[in-house]
């Protein structure tokens, strides 16, 4: 009777598009004789429910608890409507309108797919482009929403009679998943050789694995991109597309076969085996083993202490790898992204033949279009817990949950390392890495990358938000494209530290004592910051302190030649250029000359108070690195040779802790000059590396206990690019908390300019003039 019968409307919005929850759904109700409807539309799913009240009660409890484990829910409203009675419950034809909604990320192939994709029975043996509503492209190939086939790029690949037939089937796991295809019906899979007549399906999967066991380099379509694929253990083929791409010395990712291979190329703690393994797939960066049962080329990582190590997250890779009953091929991948060295990834058939063509051999591509390109996240482990290194494809677009309200807002970011951020209301979306803005192809790709999360966001941003260097591309682009729209200019280190405590949920109206160190950053004073020390919330900072500024000879070129930057820290610290040191040997008399009369007369110098500087000159000075082939790499290397020995270092050098006026100066002279007479005394590298580590974090310390003292604050935040560095963060932070500080660190975004865009983002939404609906904390 209808009188014992209840009717609820529910709307239910976080990730739940993409991820088989519609299906979920379905099974749900009709478990429970419920009758009703679950459709898509653009502010998540809509359910009508109807039935006896306690049942509809269970339905709503298990709700959470049963959905996807690829679906979020972040809300459930609930509303009592009139009884229509009914018996059934059916999927709804999506339908579009005002509202908002998330986006699923690219997600590995899961073990059922995978298993089928193994099984000669099964009519998806082998067949590259197996997914299912657990797995999958998602954000890579979404146009519009609600998230349907017609709003995908698989629209135009019509589903044959069988996988019509699952795609309609309630107790199919395809059930309603747009990416759902077969052999018969698509992608097809196409091999591409100059010369040569195209090869397609199992045919052109065979050749390329054959052509990989022979040396050859091919470019390989995946979810949002193409790849740059070598035999990772032929030094030959690893070096030729080193040379190729003009990669320098920067470390090629590589894919394995399985987890067992990972272990054989490095040493792998559970949290890492877990990250390895997590349906994400990211690159994990890992401490290499010199002596495992398994070698790689030379040129894969040239004197790096990491491997960046994913495992295959696409039928395509799976294959690329073998089946049983496969001829023997190689079970490490050179995996690197499909471009040359500063541009944005390849995404385009037609553009990866060109752009590709001085690069690979060979082209194996399909007709699944790629419509936002979107590269490998990496991450590494840090106590336990994950530090992003890049987040991007398997993360974004997933929102950060934010500490307090945000007026519509776009962040622009950073010029190195760029991404992007949207926020409104309590979210803010990062986009995927968009590369260095040098590049005309990188600016095009910012465009396109924003205007599709603009749509999937249903972000219409009223404010626009960048750094405040005035030669920034990102600022500039900011500038040209703000119109009508307020326009605001975050302090690029302020930004940092707004990143952090965003994505920990610090509250708006506290301070913290904040240590923001990275390469380079344009100050208040013009000069280039990197070693700062504020006193900060959302909407202001106090420069407490800094490293003592230090002339930078050459701009990027002192960047690039870290013997350079020992030897203007040597002179500041008072010390002569002593021939025995590896930094002054690096420099030939020439160079030495041209760099004494630029420190003389302040030549082409500017002042720095970097951080990241100084790494690099004491990584000279130590003999480990004095020219750079990539940002970071004498301190990437220096931390390395650190690691072994940190442990049994007891005595660490030390900095002055000073004051100019008001501020609190750290002096770096006292390091320089211990660690000059460590070398001249044949110290281990090792030795002076891990006792320099112990230096910074020891300085931290000293710093925030006596802003402790003069404050009251006891939050500590640490960002900025030198907190990439694994072993000055643990060092700091144990140190901290060991002293009874409150410590944020990264876990969501990266500390770098990859993860700047958060901070401006709340920053610009706490100082905008412009009027707000609704309280902003």
């Amino acid at each position: 009777m209808a009188e014992d019968r209840t009717r609820h409307r529910l709307v239910v919005s976080g990730v739940v598009q993409g991820v088989g929850f519609r299906p979920f759904v379905y099974a749900l109700a009709s478990k429970l004789g419920l009758s009703g409807s679950v459709g898509n539309n653009s502010s998540g799913v809509t359910i009508e429910v109807e039935g006896p009240a306690a049942v509809l009660t269970e339905f709503r409890q298990r709700l959470p608890t049963d959905a996807p484990s690829l679906a979020r829910i972040d809300a459930v409203s609930v509303e009592t409507v009139p009884v229509v009675g009914g018996t059934g419950f059916e999927i709804m034809e999506s339908r579009a309108g005002a509202g908002r909604t998330l986006v699923s990320p690219d997600i590995a192939t899961c073990e059922e797919c995978l298993a089928e994709l193994r099984d000669p029975a099964d009519r998806r043996y082998r067949h590259p482009f197996i997914s299912c509503t657990n797995c999958g492209p998602r954000f890579t190939i979404v146009t519009d929403l609600p998230y349907d086939r017609p709003a995908t790029t698989m629209a135009s690949l019509p589903l044959c009679t069988p996988c019509a037939g699952e795609y309609a089937d309630p107790t199919n796991r395809r059930f309603h998943a747009q990416t759902v295809a077969c052999p018969d019906c698509g992608p097809t899979l196409t091999l591409r050789r100059p010369g040569q007549p195209e090869m397609t399906g199992r045919e052109a999967m065979s050749e390329a694995r054959r052509l990989l066991s022979g040396g050859a380099i091919v470019a390989v379509k995946g979810l949002g991109g193409y790849h740059l694929a070598c035999d990772a253990a032929d030094q030959t083929a690893v070096s030729v597309l080193r040379k190729r791409k003009d990669r320098g010395d920067k470390p090629f990712a590589i894919m394995v076969a399985d987890e067992e291979t990972a272990a054989a190329v490095a040493f792998l703690t559970d949290a890492d085996r877990r990250l390895l393994a997590d349906p994400r797939r990211p690159v994990v960066l890992l401490p290499r083993r010199p002596d495992g049962p398994l070698t790689l080329a030379p040129d894969v990582a040239p004197d790096s202490p990491d491997l960046g190590i994913m495992l295959p997250y696409t039928p395509i890779h799976r294959l690329l790898f073998g089946l049983a009953g496969d001829p023997p091929g190689p079970r490490v991948l050179v995996m690197t992204s499909g471009n040359l060295s500063g541009e944005p990834i390849v995404t385009d058939d037609a553009e990866a033949v060109r752009r590709l063509a001085p690069l690979a051999d060979t082209w194996l591509s399909h007709d699944r279009r790629i419509h936002v390109p979107c590269d490998d996240s990496v991450l590494r482990i840090v106590d336990h817990d994950q530090l992003p290194v890049r987040r991007s494809r398997g993360y974004a677009p997933l929102p950060v949950a934010l500490p307090m309200k945000v007026l519509p807002a776009l962040a622009v970011g950073s010029d190195l390392k760029n991404t992007f951020c949207v926020g409104d209301g309590r979210y803010a979306w990062l986009s995927g890495h968009i590369g260095d803005m040098d590049d005309l192809a990188t600016l095009q790709a910012f465009d396109i990358a924003r205007d599709h999360l603009e749509k999937v966001t249903g972000v219409l941003p009223d404010i626009v938000i960048a750094d405040r260097h005035p030669g920034y591309r990102s600022t500039a682009w900011a500038r040209s494209h703000a119109g009508n729209r307020e326009l605001i200019m975050v302090q690029h280190h302020h930004a940092h530290l707004a990143s952090v405590m965003a994505e920990n949920g610090h509250l708006g109206d506290e301070r913290v004592i904040g240590f923001a160190f990275d390469g380079t950053g344009y100050g208040d004073d013009r000069a280039m910051w990197g070693g700062e020390i504020m006193i900060a919330d959302y909407r202001g900072y106090e420069r407490a302190g800094h490293l003592r500024y230090t002339p930078l000879p050459g701009g990027d070129a002192g960047v690039r030649n870290p013997c350079r930057m020992a030897l203007s820290h040597l002179r500041a610290a008072g010390q002569g250029w002593d021939p025995r040191l590896p930094s002054v040997a690096a420099c030939g008399d020439t160079e030495r000359s041209v760099l004494s009369r630029q420190l003389e007369i302040g030549l082409n110098t500017v002042p720095t108070s970097s951080m990241g500087r100084l790494f690099d000159a004491v990584s000279s000075l130590a003999g480990v690195c004095h020219r750079i082939a990539y940002e970071a790499e004498a301190a990437m290397r220096f931390e390395g040779i650190a690691r072994a020995a940190v442990d049994q270092t007891t005595d660490g050098y030390e900095f002055t802790i000073g004051s100019g006026g008001e501020m609190i100066i750290a002096d770096p002279a006292p390091v320089i000059a211990a660690v000059a007479a460590d070398v001249t005394a044949g110290t281990p590298p090792e030795l002076i590396a891990s006792r320099f580590h112990l230096a910074v974090a020891e300085m931290m310390i000293m710093i925030a206990e006596q802003l402790r003292a003069a404050t009251g604050i006891d939050t500590v935040a640490l960002s900025g690019g030198v907190f990439l560095n694994v072993l000055l963060t643990r060092l700091a932070a144990d140190r901290l908390h060991d002293r009874g500080f409150r410590v944020l660190r990264h876990h969501l975004v990266p500390p770098s300019d990859a993860g700047i865009a958060l901070g401006q983002l709340v920053i610009g939404s706490a100082v905008s003039t412009k009027e707000r609906s609704a309280p902003c904390a």
